[in-house]
């Protein structure tokens, strides 16, 4: 079972999760818009206690080590993402439950972010794939996807059901070890850039 870490780039710190958290995931995470096309659907403080708390259910089960994303140059938290899905006998894990406040969205926070935990996987922890999910609605995380040099794998069908009861088609993507210096580079580019 992996242990939570800190990842800390030139841009943002991303921290182990924790209730000490939710106060600053308070201010900035309970705007509409960062949950119009995700599972979850977190509409109050207590939804929002409810989810840094599966989280941390997880964490302890060894399925996923989740993080609080934090502005270096402020200290201010602007969102939370996780490893996910974590599979090590199989050498891979999911990035996913991402949402960065509107604010620091299109800055560096999540392409460095991306950077960060990529580079943990594949560099240090030994992974041979890296997978991403994400709503086929989701037209911009598709797009981003993408861009960084994820390869889209396809979609499963009627695959979730949100918190709402709607019914979610899920894209996977992955990144796989020998790919990786490629998406590095691009990353590292955009970063240069932002």
């Amino acid at each position: 079972m992996l242990s939570p870490f800190t990842l800390e780039g030139r841009h943002v710190r991303l921290e182990p999760l924790s209730l000490q958290h939710l106060p600053g995931l308070l201010e900035i995470g309970l705007d509409p818009s960062l949950w119009a096309l995700t599972v979850s659907k977190l509409r109050s403080a207590a939804d929002l206690e409810r989810y840094v708390t599966k989280a941390l259910a997880d964490q302890a089960e060894g399925t996923a080590l989740p993080f609080a994303t934090v502005w270096r140059e402020s200290g201010r938290v602007i969102g939370s993402t996780r490893f996910g899905n974590i599979a090590m006998e199989h050498q891979r894990m999911e990035i996913g439950w991402t949402w960065i406040a509107a604010a620091w969205q299109r800055t560096a926070a999540n392409t460095e972010a991306k950077l960060l935990m990529l580079s943990d996987a594949f560099d240090r922890l030994g992974t041979r794939r890296v997978e991403f999910k994400t709503s086929a609605l989701n037209q911009r995380s598709r797009a981003a996807l993408l861009r960084i040099g994820a390869i889209e794998e396809g979609t499963l069908r009627q695959h979730t059901v949100n918190e709402d009861g709607t019914i979610r088609d899920t894209v996977c993507f992955s990144i796989l070890h020998n790919e990786w210096p490629k998406v590095r580079e691009r990353l590292r580019a955009r970063l240069r850039s932002e």
